[in-house]
């Protein structure tokens, strides 16, 4: 990244602003602006995250929010109820009060001396989360909004549930809040009342994958926020990114289908990475963008930003396979709408034990093959949100493919692209009430190395519907679809497509009840594919992205070494199998405040042989916060385990002054399995 020392705008800074709630809570705002805006208003940006603006995320702040203030606009970075200096307490996720309070955040915002009475929203993952909930309000300042990492559909492609099938981020996230959502303000900002907000924080304190886990079906509590539920609410224009290496890959093309205003879509290689942060890469002038985008809608200025593409992906090229990638080989191109006119359907029947080419006949024959896949299929599936760091990408497909059900084609004879979202359609029966397909596309090299190209989940349960599922009937056929997540990537001569059919994708996906023995049949299934021929003459007038640049963050010292892990193990003593993840980030000081931080983030996923009762997952939590005179640190472990009938949940939270543990509580909590 190219750190930029000369804007056009000289900026001024205020760290703690307080902003006002109805209820008379208080949120602290950081906020960047022009100098000249206190005699000449500008329009203003939100960003509205959880994350602790004062440390945490101070350093990627910094990069961005002066860099956008730099050119012309007030920047504020506002941290929600109940997290790092705000008031009150954060209970969970996209709840009304978070909704309200931003458009309260936005109301102050317009009408601050220093602003002209317009504003945007930006940001990534929660951010983005929050931009395009409160943007669905229709609050009366607000003329545009920014989007990384997000997704329109809380229940169906969100952290929590694919296909009606539980992920084990379910699990992970929620461990993570429950660590973020119980840390202290910092005294040095709001002096000594700042045990009296962390003990009210401690109090009000519950594992969050409780109440996830009572919503095993999509139901009011996911329809809330969802703009699925009526794209006609978002009213203003949305410049909406993400990355192929994400989980939430599926939202920018979904948008760009459905809502009906100005709209752009940015989809590169990336991770759950802002894009001028992107890994892998390459990444690009994001807020270059950024900047156009807001020069455009919140200043009136013509600078062409609608023209081009509605799309812009990154087509991505055959790479062996890796849990990370520097870089990934590929070439940007250009849709002008979506769905594109250039895409077409090629559909590939399962025939013969094989996949077949577009246009075969489907096999006349009534033929069946049978799968029942060990737990271990999914060990090496990586994440489903890959943060590029510990290294989180699906590894090499070939082990997972010894326990599924596998169709691939004959060598290609010519370049295969696909840019959307593949699907399977089948004939299936099973041998259990509750069985998943889970299904894998990959680019089989000539050598035999598969690396995974994109996945679909089904708890066939929820064939039919994601508020009422049904028990299968043993024995029965059924015709189902098996959408993937959308991508971009190229498949060369000489390589093969394979599909490959499993009944568990553990851990990435939390595994059925009970095995079960799934029969698939040929005369039925068919994998379709969103081809895109390779020489679109309008990709080659697309205009180059700069390079990616922002501000230099400030000065933070490392006090201890981070760890990153991500180790497989199997007992061949007791069958016991383990995946441990480890995150953590060292100690630092952010030299600016002189407080000194520590993270470390603990996943271990475990089960034992073929024992569908054995599998458990844990989310443990270390954050520690100090200064000379100050040192408190909150532990978090979250346990998670089911039988047939339902999930238990086992939790703690300790918080520790002078490291002396000052407030405990345990949950031991039993939740029935409604997912049928």
């Amino acid at each position: 990244m190219r750190y930029v020392d000369q804007l056009p705008c000289a900026i001024q800074e205020e760290k703690h602003v307080t902003i006002p709630m109805e209820d008379g809570v208080k949120l602290s705002a950081r906020v960047w602006r022009p100098t000249a805006s206190d005699a000449e208003p500008v329009p203003a940006v939100l960003e509205y995250i959880p994350y602790r603006k004062n440390d945490l995320t101070s350093t990627r702040d910094a990069i961005h929010h002066p860099y956008i203030a730099g050119h012309g606009y007030a920047c504020v970075r506002v941290d929600l109820r109940g997290t790092g200096e705000s008031e009150g307490v954060l209970l969970d996720e996209y709840l009304e009060r978070e909704q309200s309070d931003a458009e309260a955040v936005l109301a102050w915002i317009a009408e601050q001396p220093w602003c002209d009475g317009n504003t945007g929203m930006m940001g990534i993952s929660w951010g983005a989360f929050a931009a395009l909930q409160t943007a669905a309000r229709r609050p009366p300042s607000l003329r545009a909004i920014c989007l990384a990492s997000f997704t329109d559909d809380r229940y169906a492609d969100d952290m929590h549930y694919l296909g009606g099938a539980m992920l084990s981020d379910n699990l992970a996230e929620a461990g993570t809040m429950f660590a973020y959502a119980t840390c202290p303000p910092d005294p040095a900002v709001v002096g000594g009342r700042w045990r009296e907000m962390w003990r009210e924080r401690l109090d009000a304190a519950r594992p969050w994958v409780l109440e996830w886990l009572r919503h095993q079906q999509r139901d009011d509590y996911w329809r809330h926020a969802s703009l699925s539920e009526d794209y006609t609410a978002l009213r203003c224009p949305v410049l909406a990114s993400s990355g192929w290496a994400d989980g939430y890959s599926n939202a920018v093309t979904r948008l760009l289908s459905n809502v009906d205003v100005p709209r752009k879509g940015l989809i590169g290689p990336w991770s759950h990475k802002l894009p001028h942060l992107g890994e892998p890469g390459p990444a690009i002038g994001y807020l270059q963008e950024v900047v156009r985008w807001w020069d455009h809608w919140l200043k009136g200025i013509d600078n062409g930003v609608m023209d081009g593409p509605m799309l812009l992906a990154w087509m991505q090229e055959s790479v062996p396979p890796s849990t990370s990638y520097e870089e990934r080989p590929g070439r940007w191109v250009g849709e002008p709408s979506w769905p594109s006119p250039n895409i077409g359907e090629a559909v590939l029947p399962l025939r013969d034990g094989a996949l077949g080419r577009p246009g075969d006949r489907r096999s006349e024959e009534d033929r069946a093959h049978t799968v029942q896949s060990p737990l271990s299929v999914g060990q090496f599936a990586g994440k489903w949100a890959s943060y590029n760091a510990p290294p989180d990408l699906p590894y090499d497909q070939r082990e997972e493919d010894g326990g599924s059900l596998v169709f691939q084609t004959a060598p290609l004879d010519g370049r295969v692209e696909v840019l959307g979202a593949p699907a399977l359609d089948a004939e299936v029966a099973s041998d259990a009430p509750v069985a998943q397909l889970n299904v894998r596309l990959s680019d089989v090299a000539p050598d035999g190395r598969s690396t995974r190209v994109t996945y679909g989940v089904l708890n066939l349960t929820h064939r039919d519907s994601q508020e009422h599922p049904e028990a299968l009937e043993p024995g029965r056929r059924y015709r189902v679809r098996v959408p993937l997540h959308s991508i971009a990537h190229a498949f060369p001569p000489g390589h093969r497509i394979r599909v490959s059919l499993s009944t568990s994708y553990w851990p990435l996906v939390w595994p059925a009840p009970r095995p079960a023995l799934l029969s698939v049949y040929e005369g039925g299934s068919t994998l379709t594919l969103p081809v895109r021929p390779e020489d679109v003459p309008e990709d080659k007038a697309l205009r180059p992205f700069g390079e990616p640049e922002g501000c230099a963050p400030p000065a933070v010292t490392r006090l201890s070494e981070p760890e990153q892990a991500w180790t497989v193990t199997r007992d061949l003593v007791d069958y016991r199998s383990v995946l441990d993840i480890v995150k953590d980030r060292g100690l630092q000081r952010y030299e600016d405040t002189g407080i000194e931080t520590g993270l470390r983030a603990c996943e271990k996923y475990s089960w034992t042989g073929e024992d569908f009762g054995s599998v458990r997952g844990e989310s443990a939590w270390v954050m520690r916060f100090g200064r000379p005179d100050w040192d408190v640190r909150v532990e978090t472990r979250t346990v998670l385990t089911s039988d047939e009938d339902a999930f238990h949940v086992d939790a703690t939270l300790d918080g520790y002054e002078d490291g002396r543990r000052v407030f405990s509580r345990t949950w031991n909590e039993q939740i029935p399995r409604t997912n049928v």
